[in-house]
């Protein structure tokens, strides 16, 4: 059985595996991609509401405050926000492959500086749930695989989020751990993607 170190560092592996195929794909794959995953977040609106409804449960016996208790909250008008922000994105221009600036050289020779993708993108966040799928998407959209750490008090809701845009992506015949939430709820699993060096490329 892996220890809670090497679950994050395999979580990453996978990712990074992911990673080298999505860097090349088309925008219009990648657009369709976003699509199918804002497609199923209305269709699994019940399911996630549900697990949402019992991360609010948990906070509200934990004492959190009503204003951080309205972060975590999604109904289903918030969730069809949510799955419009993913269709906003993929009306975006693709930047893989843009042109920032570029010269040309006396002996003819051109050089460019041309967006390309990093590759694993970690990303440590709070309570917002949202959070989760707008940078989902963001990654996609620039050709990244995202390895995603919520807060806790949004377990229930992440992995129900998650698990919708990882359905999609397995339906249209992508890898789907493009899209994962790092294993783990504990301070430690944040220290060990924190320190896996040659697994993440940025965090």
């Amino acid at each position: 059985m892996l220890d809670d170190r090497e679950l994050v560092h395999e979580t990453a592996r996978r990712a990074r595996a992911a990673a080298q195929e999505l860097r090349i794909l088309t925008r219009d794959q990648k657009d369709a991609a976003l699509l199918a995953m804002a497609d199923s977040l209305e269709a699994n609106i019940t399911e996630i509401v549900a697990e949402n409804q019992s991360d609010i449960a948990r906070a509200r016996e934990s004492g959190t405050s009503d204003a951080l208790i309205d972060r975590l909250t999604l109904t289903p008008e918030r969730i069809t926000g949510i799955a419009q922000a993913l269709r906003d994105v993929a009306a975006l221009p693709d930047p893989v492959g843009e042109v920032i600036r570029g010269y040309t050289l006396p002996n003819g020779l051109q050089v460019r500086q041309i967006r390309v993708p990093i590759g694993v993108v970690g990303m440590i966040y709070e309570a917002r749930p949202n959070v989760t799928v707008d940078a989902a998407g963001l990654c996609l959209k620039s050709g990244n695989a995202a390895l995603l750490r919520g807060s806790s008090s949004a377990m229930s809701s992440n992995r129900a989020l998650t698990a919708a845009m990882r359905s999609a992506l397995s339906t249209l015949g992508l890898n789907p751990d493009c899209v994962q939430l790092v294993p783990g709820d504990s301070h430690e699993s944040v220290k060990h993607l924190m320190t896996a060096r040659g697994l993440v490329d940025v965090l």
